[in-house]
C-alpha cells in the first residue's frame, strides 16, 4: 500500500487506528554501544511515519505521545517499535519528526535532481546513495568527475531550482506496462500494491518510495562539495541540499570566527598564518627533541656513579617521550643497573620502562604494568609499554625497590 506519509510528504499529524500490536525487541546503537530494547511492533490502519526505504532513513515521531523508536516496512505494512503497549482497535494520534523529514525530504529530492543532471549532462549513472547524518553521496558509474563538471553541474541543478520546477507523485499498478519507461533500479521482492513515480517536470521520472518536496524550489539549494574515488572504478560526489546548506554556512561562519580569535588575522590570510605557524610548531618540536636528548644523557652520566652503589635508578618526567627513558636506559642498564622510568602526567596516563638484567626485567616487568593498571611487553632486558595509572607510580616503585633491595642481600 501507498502509506499517507508517501501520499502527502507535507502532512505532520494524523489519527489512525490501531491493527496489531505484539511482542518485540529492539536493537539499536547508541555512541557506539549496542543495547537490546523491550517493546511492541505496532501496525496501524495508515501512518505519517515514513519506514527506512529507498536509501532514505525512517522517521521519528510519536504515536499518543509515545516515542516511535523504529519504523521498518514488512510486505505492505509499515511496523513502528514503541516501549509500551497500544490496545488493538483504539485511535491514535500520530506526529512525525518535521525537522527531520523535511531535511530527508530535501535531501533525497535533491539527489534525484543531481542524478538526474549528471545523467542527461554527462552520462554518469548513479549505482547507489547514501543520506548521511550531515553530508550525503551519491555514487557514480564512471572512475573521474573534472572539478570543471562539478562546477557546472552544480550550476545546472541550482538553475533548475530557480525555475520553480514542480515535482509530482503519480501511482501505477505494479503490471502496468507504462512502468517500463521510468528509471528504476528494481523493486523489492516482498514489494505490495502500488508503485510510485517521483516526477520531476521535464527533468526525470523514476521510480521510489521516499518522500519528496512538491517544488524544487522548497531545495532553497544545493552545494556540491567535490568527488572522491569510491569502489569498483566509481566516482562518490558529496552534497548539502536546503537548510543542511544553512546549517553548513553558520558553523563554517563560527569556526571562521574562531580562528580569526587564535590567529589574529582576517579569513583570507588564515590558511597563510596557519601554514607558518605549523612550520614554526615543527621547529620548536625539532629543538625540543634535541634538548630532551641532550638532558637524558646529561640525567644518565650524572646519575651513573649513584645508580651502580644503589643497583638501581628510578626517575619521572612529565615531559618525555620513548626515546628519552630508552637513552636514559641504554646509558646506565650497561652497567648492571636496575632502570624504572616513567614519562606523563602524574595523574593520568602515561608512559614506563623498565631495563637492566634480563632476569629481573622479565620477572619485574608484568608486575609493574599490573600495578600501573596499564599494558606492556618486553624482550630481553627491557619491558615496556602504557601506564593508565601513572597516580600508582610510587607503589610500583617500591615493587623495583624491594626487589633489588632483596637481590642484594648477602648470603647467610
Amino acid at each position: 500500500m501507498a502509506f499517507m506519509c508517501q501520499k502527502d510528504s507535507f502532512l505532520k499529524e494524523l489519527t489512525s487506528s490501531v491493527r496489531s500490536c505484539v511482542p518485540a525487541v529492539l536493537h539499536m546503537e547508541t555512541n557506539g554501544k549496542k543495547k537490546k530494547i523491550e517493546g511492541f511492533e505496532v501496525i496501524l490502519e495508515d501512518t505519517i511515519l515514513f519506514p527506512e526505504g529507498g536509501g532514505q532513513p525512517d522517521d521519528f515521531g510519536t504515536i499518543n505521545g509515545l516515542p516511535v523508536l523504529r519504523v521498518t516496512r514488512k510486505g505492505g505494512d509499515a511496523v513502528h517499535f514503541v516501549e509500551s503497549p497500544l490496545e488493538v482497535g483504539v485511535s491514535v494520534d500520530l506526529r512525525v519528526d518535521w525537522a527531520r523529514r523535511f531535511d530527508h525530504m530535501q535531501q533525497h529530492s535533491g539527489q534525484h535532481l543531481v542524478t538526474a543532471l549528471a545523467d542527461s549532462m554527462y552520462g554518469f549513472k548513479t549505482t547507489s546513495w547514501d543520506l548521511g547524518k550531515q553530508r550525503s553521496s551519491i555514487e557514480l558509474d564512471t572512475p573521474s568527475v573534472s572539478a570543471e563538471q562539478l562546477r557546472d553541474l552544480e550550476l545546472a541543478v541550482n538553475t533548475k531550482i530557480r525555475e520553480h520546477v514542480p515535482v509530482e507523485v503519480h501511482v501505477y499498478e505494479a503490471d502496468d506496462p507504462e512502468l517500463a519507461q521510468f528509471r528504476s533500479r528494481g523493486l523489492p521482492d516482498d514489494h505490495v500494491g502500488p508503485v510510485r513515480i517521483i516526477d520531476i517536470k521535464a527533468v526525470d521520472a523514476n521510480m521510489c518510495c521516499g518522500t519528496h518536496v512538491s517544488n524544487l524550489s522548497q531545495l532553497q539549494a544545493i552545494k556540491i562539495f567535490g568527488a572522491e574515488k569510491g569502489k569498483k572504478n566509481k566516482t562518490n560526489i558529496l552534497f548539502l541540499a536546503g537548510n543542511r546548506v544553512l546549517q553548513y554556512c553558520e558553523r563554517s561562519y563560527t569556526n571562521e570566527r574562531a580562528l580569526n580569535a587564535l590567529v589574529k588575522v582576517g579569513p583570507e590570510e588564515q590558511v597563510e598564518a596557519v601554514d607558518r605557524l605549523q612550520k614554526q610548531a615543527k621547529l620548536l618540536q625539532k629543538s625540543n627533541t634535541i634538548l630532551l636528548r641532550d638532558l637524558a644523557v646529561l640525567t644518565a652520566k650524572s646519575c651513573r656513579e649513584e645508580a651502580s652503589r644503589s643497583g638501581m635508578f628510578s626517575m619521572h618526567r612529565k615531559e618525555g617521550d620513548n626515546e628519552f627513558m630508552n637513552i636514559i636506559a641504554n646509558e646506565l642498564s650497561s652497567e648492571g643497573v636496575l632502570v624504572f622510568l616513567s614519562v606523563g602526567d602524574e595523574k593520568a596516563a602515561g608512559l614506563f620502562l623498565l631495563a637492566g638484567p634480563q632476569q629481573a626485567v622479565q620477572e619485574l616487568g608484568p608486575k609493574v604494568a599490573e600495578v600501573l593498571e596499564g599494558k606492556g611487553a618486553g624482550k630481553g632486558p627491557k619491558f615496556q609499554g602504557k601506564a593508565n595509572k601513572m597516580s600508582r607510580r610510587a607503589e610500583a616503585e617500591v615493587l623495583v625497590r624491594d626487589y633489588v633491595a632483596a637481590q642484594r642481600q648477602p648470603e647467610a
